[in-house]
């Protein structure tokens, strides 16, 4: 029922758009009488054509997210109906990989995309089997060189099977996110994890969670589920029908298994425990749904085939009187198999949520966006009209009026823009603060966690030498020694501190723990072999990125939000005070000219906004290719140079050097979040209210053509002023006539509304 509501709101408004772009096409030749004419209606076609646009274009993302080896890439496979993605038992994605829907008559091809090029790479090209193969090749590489190419993101171009019924979904798009990265450092695989969670659910209209039917419950999933409830609970209870958790692989279960209900309800009752209070389960085999379209499309291969009768065919088999087991060919039973599987339903279930609330919301704003045009035509003929019903000195004296009115006008819309400013200033010193104390609180976390174990090590040291005393005679003679560098104190919790993990701690103290000890100076440590030396340094370097890295996650997610929520906030205000300038020029041209104008929406709809986390993206690679120093961007890569002194018999490393590289380095990473932030709202602010500014000078101009216009023909065609009004009311009449079906179209939205 949703689809076919869908379908038809989204015929009629293309339909109603071509149409009302026709008719200013047609109307040039009649309305248009100079630039200025030309250009009130270029205008109104570029918002028919930006909607239109946005109508065939808009975006409907699909995050699939999961731990290693839960079945992500065979889940998307079944999906798109081809098996293209790699599913090896290791991590196979390593970078976000965006499918996106083409024919079935255009040939399949996957690019990359790298930082600091904006011209994707092609990758391959030709059937699933090929790019596969290529694709698997490519994240070899990518991992051998840990990402040399500096590769951002994929993107595949291919069928989707999943919306083949659907062609008006062309911005249908599947996120394939990047889990735990093997060829990185694995103690980031659930900061890495959390992170991409973080992003999906800000940026996505839905976002599936695979979860392994035998290991739902291990330590990484759990971590991710953690966070997830502890940074995104109202998030979670509210998103009803965004967020899915899909139980994989119930193709495992056994006779001795339990029930898959009650797993079900077991991962039910954990994520219940996590603070999800209804969350969407759907038990599936991504396997089988797989192999089931293959079948049915007849792409599958010897290996599919064998794989289908093998795991999938005896659930289908009769037994004759005799006891023997007939087995239906993979072709007669692949239908009913797609059904079991369950990938059908969860595709159903996608759909019917993205069409209710994203494709809506998308319909709603395209509908006001075609409704604004057309009231603007209709404006435009009734003041027309209406021009030729006065005399040329009353119009003169209204136009006088009203471009004194359009003066001041301008004036508010300077005020407004003031205010705007100050407020844009007033956000990135916000904003500025946040970071700066984010990067204060880091550094002064590892600093004190260095000092503890400094600390706890001389602790160490003094009852390891206090036990020697009491065995040895002290010699009446013997001088006190003087110590040069004493250890400071055990430190006290800074409560404005940031929280570390206990496993990372104990990590950094057991290998910092092996190496030898300076008694004079606790901060040294000695280590006879370069060996040592790297082993220590990777330690410390691992340390510090695991905790920044987990830091800045959560800082990142808590800014994002609040910075989409400011900006609707800052957005509401724009368009209230800049509604109100414009409503105050309609109301005096209703007056003057004795008409019912229609008012004019300040709109600053959805598809004209990217995204924080796009705008972020965009500032971030601009400013690196700006300092070449990928690492001051936005926490994203972490690692200090530790000063090793070598001493020919052993090599030194100073913790206090390394602290100050470490804050050296925090330092110059904030210096760029900090640029980066500033140009983000700069540009976002600009952007919003240059879109309001530009539709409210667009309706002030819009009139003073019309009046300079008006007056000119008066003068000159006032003998044809009975011709000229009957052709104004013929195109006021067909513009009626698709008036009325907006009527109809918007509430056919309504009435179905969410």
């Amino acid at each position: 029922m949703v689809s076919k509501q869908f379908q038809e709101i989204y015929a009629n408004l293309y339909t109603l758009g071509q149409q009302l772009r026709q008719f200013v096409q047609t109307a040039r030749g009649s309305l248009v009488d100079n630039e200025a004419d030309n250009a009130t209606l270029d205008v109104l076609d570029e918002d028919l054509q930006r909607a239109l646009v946005a109508l065939e274009k808009q975006q409907y993302q699909v995050a699939v997210i999961a731990a290693m080896k839960a079945g992500k890439s065979t889940f998307l496979n079944a999906l798109i109906g081809a098996d293209v993605l790699a599913s090896e038992t290791e991590s196979c994605t390593v970078c976000r990989t965006e499918i996106k829907p083409i024919s079935t008559q255009e040939r399949p091809c996957l690019v990359e995309y790298r930082e600091g090029e904006r011209q994707a790479r092609l990758i391959a090209q030709g059937d699933a089997a090929q790019i596969r193969a290529r694709f698997l090749q490519r994240t070899h590489q990518i991992r051998a060189s840990n990402n040399q190419d500096q590769v951002q993101h994929f993107a595949l171009y291919h069928p989707i099977a999943a919306i083949a019924n659907y062609p008006f979904l062309r911005g249908f798009t599947l996120v394939d996110t990047p889990g735990p990265n093997e060829w990185q450092d694995s103690g980031l695989d659930s900061i890495r994890l959390r992170e991409t969670a973080f992003s999906a659910l800000r940026s996505c209209d839905v976002v599936i969670f695979i979860l392994d039917y035998s290991s739902f419950k291990d330590s990484t999933n759990s971590e991710l589920l953690r966070e997830l409830t502890q940074q995104r609970a109202e998030f979670l209870q509210r998103s009803y029908g965004t967020v899915y958790f899909v139980l994989n692989k119930i193709d495992r279960k056994t006779e001795e298994d339990r029930p898959i209900a009650y797993v079900v309800e077991e991962l039910r009752h954990t994520l219940k425990e996590f603070g999800i209070i209804n969350p969407v389960i759907y038990p599936a085999s991504a396997w089988q749904g797989l192999l089931s379209k293959l079948i049915q499309q007849d792409t599958a291969t010897e290996s599919h085939l064998k794989n289908f009768k093998r795991f999938f065919s005896g659930a289908y088999a009769r037994e004759t009187p005799d006891g023997d087991l007939i087995t239906p060919s993979p072709r007669k039973i692949a239908a009913q198999s797609l059904t079991d599987s369950l990938i059908p339903q969860i595709e159903e279930s996608i759909l019917y949520e993205i069409m209710r609330n994203a494709g809506w919301n998308l319909l709603q704003d395209v509908a006001a966006k075609q409704e604004k045009a057309a009231h603007a035509l209709e404006d435009i003929l009734n003041t027309r009209i209406q021009g030729w019903q006065i005399g040329v000195e009353p119009l003169r004296e209204r136009v006088t009026a009203y471009k004194q009115l359009a003066s001041h006008a301008i004036v508010k819309i300077r005020e407004v823009k003031a205010l705007v400013t100050s407020q844009e200033e007033h956000l990135i010193a916000q904003f500025k603060q946040e970071i700066t104390g984010f990067a204060t609180r880091a550094k002064q976390t590892i600093h004190q966690e260095l000092d503890r174990f400094v600390a706890h090590r001389f602790t160490d040291q003094e009852e390891a030498a206090t036990e020697e005393e009491e065995e040895l005679e002290t010699s009446p003679w013997d001088e006190p020694t003087v110590t040069d560098i004493s250890p400071p104190p055990p430190p006290t919790p800074v409560e404005t501190g940031l929280p570390i993990p206990s496993h990372l701690s104990q990590s950094l103290h057991e290998i910092l723990a092996t190496v030898l000890e300076d008694p004079d100076n606790p901060y040294a440590i000695l280590c006879h072999t370069e060996d040592e030396v790297e082993q220590v340094r990777q330690e410390i370097n691992r340390f510090c990125a695991v905790l920044v890295k987990d830091w800045w996650t959560n800082t990142h997610d808590v800014l994002s939000q609040r910075g989409t929520q400011i900006r609707q906030a800052l957005v509401t205000e724009i368009q209230t005070r800049i509604q109100q300038i414009s409503d105050e020029i309609s109301q005096h041209l209703g007056d003057a000219l004795q008409l019912s104008l229609n008012i004019n929406p300040i709109q600053i709809l959805g598809f004209d906004f990217s995204g924080i986390d796009t705008q972020v993206q965009q500032q971030t690679e601009s400013y690196t290719r700006w300092t070449r120093e990928r690492k001051q961007a936005l926490c994203r890569d972490y690692e200090v140079d530790i000063q090793v002194d070598d001493h020919r018999s052993y090599y030194e490393i100073d913790l206090r050097q390394t602290i100050k590289a470490v804050e050296f380095e925090l330092d110059a990473q904030t210096k760029g979040s900090l640029i980066i932030v500033e140009r983000v709202i700069r540009r976002q602010i600009a952007e919003d209210f240059g879109l309001a500014e530009q539709q409210i000078n667009d309706y002030i101009q819009r009139f003073l053509t019309e009046f300079d216009r008006l007056l000119k023909e008066r003068q000159e065609r006032e003998v044809e002023m009975a011709q000229v009004v009957s052709i104004l009311t013929e195109y006021k009449l067909t513009l009626e006539l698709y008036l009325n079906q907006f009527d109809q179209v918007i509430g056919l939205l309504n009435k179905w509304r969410p």
